[in-house]
């Protein structure tokens, strides 16, 4: 389904020209176009320009100079690029992409992968050779082994020259669902603003995709497959510490604070915070163009002084780790397409968490006034140098959600035309020489050893992953020595998963990481030493893990409560309980250690409630208390439950009437987690003492439909849910394909939606009351903010009733009104027909409050 928030749009990448996020409603043909707030007279030309014309058109922070790597002919509609250690510049072109207004063609083979190469060393690549052609959109690249992993959906595969004529001639494909493959007689299903993207080879040795659930890791020549989170829309890097960010097309910084691996072992609590947390202070840009070319150009609210107010298509997040500009290091960098700028952003670490912020107050990084400038992705080269990939069009948002306001900005200005240009900029100090990206010779194995410590983290990333594919444990010793002594914090951890991954890696290893005055090195081996818990010497990694949990640096005491958490032990987590009690400024410690106690929540809960020193009016301790009840509810045991309102009940009896609050305040369903009512033989235990009680009696009002039993006053007797008939259930099987294909991508296969991409759907009010309302969404979308299950998401979601027929919306719907427990009705084609004539002339995506009329 469309999303209900900032959509996920934007060439997949997050190319919309958008407001990606405000995209919606697609060219109306039957709606008046909209007046743009911008007479036409003030707004610039938008010519193509040459790369030496464009280069005059940009303005960059003050110490740095922007200079040309490549352009047209040699590289055309670029949109990913991965670095060899040769110098070589590989690069994913999608030539296929809305080729005009109308994106035909798009299933055309025309996409390809070219290799680039700087012959004569002056910095300016001079020759171009297809690796790969006849590719349909690709968009994800990376090296791999001897070939080069390449994303083009529906496939993954690893391209490889065998026989030395530099040109791919062997396929090797890995997965077969990254995407969806265009097809004409089904246009909708292929959004390329929907499509997994931006592979990252991650210190674990994993490979992983924003916009994709799976990883994959490349051991002995063979792939292995895991299951991850959902992550951003376009664009995913990592920082030393190894955390992942990435973003969508309004929420520009999103950071995994919590690898997300740990977020997912404790099923009794979906909801746990520390992936995907916003760590942006807002979402305000300064752009150097007046331009309303985005798709709600049209809105007062969109623009300020004629320019984009704030992000809508960013994508492309690059964490700068070069040693070129060690001012830069460690700073995000995101793409603004559609307005033509690229932002720099500050991060700061503190109490387990991270910020960022403009480098520049009312700036950005680097802008141009050329509205075709259209920077989509970074690298750092082997230069230490920044790498900028400008797709260089004018017209960006996919046909999809192409408004009718925008599609005759594009017309009115000529934008279409003209095609398969494009850009690499390399940005390199302005105050001193700065190397080229060379070809030297080839390293061995023991010179790729010593790169694990390279002050640009190019070199340590590529040493890394050569000497995890090579496997040769000649070179163990001398990498132990990179992990043991090395004086660089970032080369110990390249040097350490090293290990790891050629199957090398010991307790002793990873205890003298724990000592380590860094913090990188200390979480990196806090990671590591999880599978030294156990057996031989487990009591010291314990000890030692226990003593790091109250590490002065936030970071460190976070990894160590989510490291203990593997053993999954009531005891140790009394202590941890402790810590995250008396630490109340480290926001993710109480899900840390959450996150640990899958089944395990009743009896802390029990051993918490009998400590003197764990007091009724503590708010932080009953904070936890109401963290381990959702735990205890989520695993809908009726003896645990009944148990939490005994405990309750004493509590009130005992004078803790806030107590007895927090506990019962555990019982009520978060979104998320089910709101199915847990059926009781007899009124449980405690409610009557709790019954008693004003305070306590306000709560169990809250949970009048959620603990029920036979008999039970004020509780609505169940209706029976109407069976589908057999066409409706085949439109519910459809709906389903259909949800997987056009809408999971924003609000997940679990209906849960995502925090800064889309909201759920699972019990949202918007899905389950009136069939006129989600009708009318799908068929004209929805503009923000809008409050979902009481949470207020900002942003709209785009239309999509130019895209899907009367029969297609009504499977969605009916698929969505009867999946996750829902039993709401089902919807006829015949009611979206109805609703789609008598809107037919209704041309922007709805408010809130005009649907609020329809319950």
């Amino acid at each position: 389904m469309p999303t209900l928030f900032r959509t996920c749009t934007l060439l997949a990448l997050c190319l919309s020209t958008g407001l990606f996020a405000q995209i919606g409603d697609r060219a109306d043909k039957a709606g008046e176009v909209q007046r743009s707030l911008v007479p036409a007279d003030q707004i610039p030309p938008a010519p193509a320009l040459t790369p030496e014309q464009a280069l005059r058109s940009f303005t960059l922070a003050p110490g740095y100079k922007l200079e040309l790597a490549a352009a047209e002919p040699l590289v055309q509609e670029p949109v990913a690029i991965a670095f060899g250690p040769d110098g070589r510049l590989w690069v994913a072109e999608m030539r296929g992409y809305m080729n005009d207004l109308d994106g035909s063609r798009e299933d055309q083979p025309v996409g390809r992968i070219v290799v680039l190469t700087d012959r004569d060393g002056d910095g300016r690549y001079d020759e171009s050779k297809v690796f790969v052609d006849q590719l349909v959109m690709p968009r994800a690249i990376a090296l791999v082994a001897d070939g080069v992993l390449v994303g083009a959906p529906p496939e993954l595969a690893l391209w490889r020259d065998t026989d030395g004529d530099g040109k791919a001639d062997k396929k090797d494909v890995v997965a077969t669902d990254y995407g969806v493959r265009v097809d004409p007689k089904r246009p909708h299903l292929a959004n390329p603003e929907r499509a997994p993207n931006s592979l990252l080879w991650s210190y674990d040795n994993w490979i992983y995709s924003a916009a994709y659930t799976r990883k994959f890791r490349y051991v002995n020549g063979a792939w292995e497959t895991g299951a991850t989170i959902f992550r951003g829309q376009w664009g995913l890097t990592q920082d030393d510490y190894g955390h992942l960010y990435h973003g969508s097309n309004s929420d520009h910084l999103r950071v995994d604070v919590i690898f997300s691996d740990y977020l997912q072992r404790n099923p009794n609590t979906p909801r746990l915070a520390g992936t995907n947390v916003n760590a942006a202070d807002n979402q305000l840009v300064w752009p150097a163009r007046v331009n309303p070319g985005i798709n709600r150009g049209y809105r007062p609210e969109m623009l300020r002084d004629g320019r984009l107010k704030e992000f809508t298509a960013a994508g492309g997040q690059w964490i700068y780790r070069g040693d070129l500009m060690p001012e830069l290091y460690g700073n995000l960098f995101v793409a603004e397409p559609s307005a033509n700028f690229v932002r720099r952003s500050v991060l700061a670490f503190e109490n387990g968490t991270v910020r960022g912020k403009n480098a520049y107050d009312k700036k950005e990084f680097l802008a141009s006034t050329d509205e075709r400038f259209r920077p989509v992705a970074f690298s750092t080269g082997p230069d230490g140098a920044l790498y900028i990939v400008d797709l260089y069009r004018g017209v960006l948002q996919h046909r999809i959600s192409l408004t009718s306001y925008l599609r005759k900005q594009s017309e009115d200005r000529k934008l279409a035309d003209p095609q398969h240009l494009g850009r690499i900029y390399r940005i390199v100090p302005a105050d001193r020489p700065a190397p080229r990206a060379t070809q030297p010779a080839a390293l061995s194995l023991a010179q790729w050893v010593e790169r694990l410590a390279h002050p640009n983290a190019f070199w340590r990333e590529t040493a890394q992953r050569t000497l995890v594919e090579r496997r040769d444990r000649a070179q163990v010793p001398a990498i132990r020595a990179v992990a043991l002594q090395s004086d660089r914090p970032a080369g110990r951890v390249h040097a350490l998963w090293t290990l790891d991954g050629i199957g090398a890696l010991e307790r002793a290893d990873v205890m003298a990481a724990l000592g380590h005055a860094d913090a990188t090195v200390r979480i990196a081996g806090m990671r590591l030493s999880e599978r030294f818990l156990a057996g031989e010497g487990g009591a010291e990694v314990k000890a030692r893990l226990l003593a790091l949990a109250r590490d002065p640096s936030g970071d460190v005491q976070l990894q160590a409560v989510l490291s203990l958490g593997a053993l999954n032990d009531v005891t140790v987590a009394r202590a941890l309980a402790d810590i995250a009690r008396t630490s109340p400024e480290n926001p993710y410690l109480r899900d840390a250690l959450f996150s640990g106690l899958a089944n395990q929540e009743l009896a802390l809960l029990e051993t918490l409630s009998a400590d003197a020193g764990w007091s009724a009016e503590d708010v932080e301790a009953n904070k936890i208390m109401t963290g381990l009840v959702r735990g205890v509810f989520g695993s809908r045991q009726l003896p645990a439950v009944e148990r939490v309102l005994a405990l309750a009940g004493d509590a009130v009896k005992s004078g803790g009437a806030k107590r007895a609050v927090a506990l019962l305040d555990g019982l009520s369903p978060s979104v998320g987690s089910s709101r199915r009512p847990l059926q009781f033989a007899r009124q449980p235990a405690g409610w009557s003492e709790l019954d008693k009680n004003a305070t306590a009696k306000a709560r169990l009002a809250k949970l009048s439909d959620v603990i029920v039993w036979p008999g039970k006053p004020g509780v609505t007797a169940a209706v029976a849910v109407t069976p589908l008939t057999a066409e409706q259930q085949t439109r519910f099987e459809t709906g389903k394909t259909l949800f997987s294909a056009v809408c999971a991508a924003c609000h997940q296969i679990t209906g849960r939606g995502l925090d800064g991409l889309a909201p759920p759907l699972l019990d949202s009010e918007w899905v389950l009351g009136s069939v006129e309302r989600p009708i009318r969404i799908v068929l004209h979308g929805i503009r923000g903010p809008i409050t979902v299950l009481g949470r207020v998401h900002t942003g709209d979601m785009p239309a999509f009733g130019a895209a899907l027929d009367d029969t297609q919306i009504a499977s969605i719907l009916t698929y969505l009104r009867r999946e996750w427990g829902h039993t709401a009705g089902p919807v006829e084609p015949a009611q979206v027909k109805a609703i789609r004539a008598a809107t037919a002339g209704h041309s922007d995506a709805w408010s809130p409050e005009e649907l609020a009329q329809f319950r």
